[in-house]
């Protein structure tokens, strides 16, 4: 069934689990397109309230009668088929789609559609991209994978053509996209239990790559990406260091390890300096991404500039919660090898005393599969404490335990609750040491644990 034609028959849409961070965005940009939404949700929280306030009527809890009047139900990839709303819908021969799907269907709405897809730095070059565009008076939408403080959340409803998404690759959701422009960040060996091999991945991205209408944006000096779309006859735009990248990088350097800075050229001639407030390498390869495709649609020089040094980061991307008695507790995202290598080189130049990582590995596939790569990252840091496994959604059928990353890391300490973890860190850490929690999951509670008991300690000395 073409559902993009549906949508011309259709007034009411109803969203289970409309709180998603995916769902909510999806929710806001049909509400401003004239549909009536209803949703329900089992857990409160900032995105549900954002929904709330627009007048949209959401249920707590799933229940038949949630979807009463619906002529179509999205659903987010954690709701299962025996849900009461989902066997309602079946029942009632009301067409369900998952949020992949309305994804697609809405961004093809849009003439100039971006998706940010790539293994690792998605959600940050999306936040990056949307702040340039608004900056720069695009008024693109924006659907974003973690909040923006720029815009107060995760979406961006504009009135123009353009709309920037993320496109996650995981169980080939991406491939539920058309975009008008692609972006390829990086493609490294993730979600094993989906794909099984690199290969299988490439295979996906090139599939990916096929389905883009205008023109792709690629990191030039990655080389798993330039092999996935080598044959693909499409517009290119590349980005990098490197000397064969259309935008590139060069003069790099960092003010006290932390704001990197480098002169952006384009085909070989300087058209601006940058400088950044996020740090790391890794964060001059999202913003040649973000620069690359803002000039690509019109943005001047200036306007790519003064844009990206504004951009201070998305929630969950080296976010500082706090500097209590001299302790810097920050909360970042990584949970990848490659990911928590870049973010960890980053702190370890950042001039502080000590940096402690805190991780919580994210499924045990992922931490069976990777766990020499796991290892390496862990030995960056001056301290690596590890914490239980969070399975997600599996069972543990690889016989992988937190200790068996221990055993590989001198450095690290192997302790289960965040409890503990909270109560060894605020013993042991002192003045000018950095403490970074790290994750997939919901390490993120032990941050904000930790920096309430050293909020505590400072105020009650």
């Amino acid at each position: 069934m073409n559902y993009d034609n549906l949508l011309n028959d259709i007034k009411r849409i109803h969203f289970i689990g409309i709180g998603g961070s995916g769902m909510c965005p999806l929710a806001e940009i049909l509400r401003s397109e004239g549909f009536e939404i209803s949703g329900s949700d089992m857990n409160e929280g900032e995105t549900l309230d954002k929904i709330k306030s627009y007048g949209i009527p959401v249920f707590m809890g799933h229940a038949k009668e949630n979807i009463e009047g619906a002529e179509l139900v999205v659903y987010s990839a954690a709701i299962k088929e025996d849900n009461p709303e989902r066997e309602a819908a079946k029942e009632q021969n009301i067409p369900c789609i998952e949020r992949s799907v309305m994804l697609g269907i809405v961004t093809r709405r849009y003439k100039r559609s971006i998706a940010v897809s790539g293994t690792h730095g998605k959600t940050t070059t999306t936040g990056m991209l949307s702040q340039l565009l608004i900056g720069s008076g695009f008024d693109p939408s924006a659907i974003i994978g973690g909040k923006l403080p720029f815009i107060g959340g995760n979406s961006y409803v504009g009135k123009s053509d353009i709309i920037v998404c993320e496109a996650c690759e995981y169980v080939d959701t991406f491939l539920e996209l058309n975009p008008f422009i692609s972006i390829i960040l990086n493609i490294d060996a993730d979600h094993l239990d989906y794909f099984k091999n690199l290969d299988n991945i490439k295979k996906s991205f090139h599939q990916f790559a096929t389905q883009t209408t205008g023109v792709l944006v690629l990191n030039g000096d990655d080389e798993n990406t330039m092999d996935a779309v080598k044959d693909v006859n499409i517009e290119k735009i590349t980005y990098g260091f490197g000397e064969n990248c259309d935008y590139r990088a060069v003069n790099i350097s960092a003010d006290k390890g932390v704001h990197e800075q480098y002169d952006l050229l384009y085909k070989g001639e300087k058209i601006t300096s940058i400088k950044l407030i996020v740090p790391g390498r890794h964060n001059i390869y999202n913003s040649l991404a973000a620069a690359a495709t803002a000039h690509f649609l019109g943005a001047t020089p200036n306007e790519i500039s003064t844009n990206l040094h504004k951009f201070g980061g998305v929630h969950r991307r080296f976010e500082i919660l706090g500097t209590p008695d001299g302790i810097t507790v920050a909360d970042d995202f990584a949970h990848h090898p490659t990911e928590l290598s870049a973010t960890l080189n980053a702190a370890m130049n950042m001039g502080f005393k000590k940096v402690w990582a805190v991780f919580q590995p994210h499924t045990f596939s992922r931490t069976a599969m990777l766990l020499d790569d796991f290892a390496e990252a862990l030995k960056i840091p001056d301290v690596a404490i590890i914490s239980e496994i969070l399975p997600v959604r599996e069972t543990n059928t690889y016989n992988i335990y937190s200790t068996d990353l221990g055993e590989k890391v001198p450095n690290s300490v192997c302790l289960d609750t965040f409890e503990e973890i909270t109560d060894y860190v605020c013993k042991n850490a002192t003045e000018g040491d950095l403490i970074l929690t790290m994750g997939g999951g919901n390490v993120y509670m032990c941050a904000n644990m930790i920096y309430k008991q050293l909020k505590f300690m400072e105020e009650n000395k």
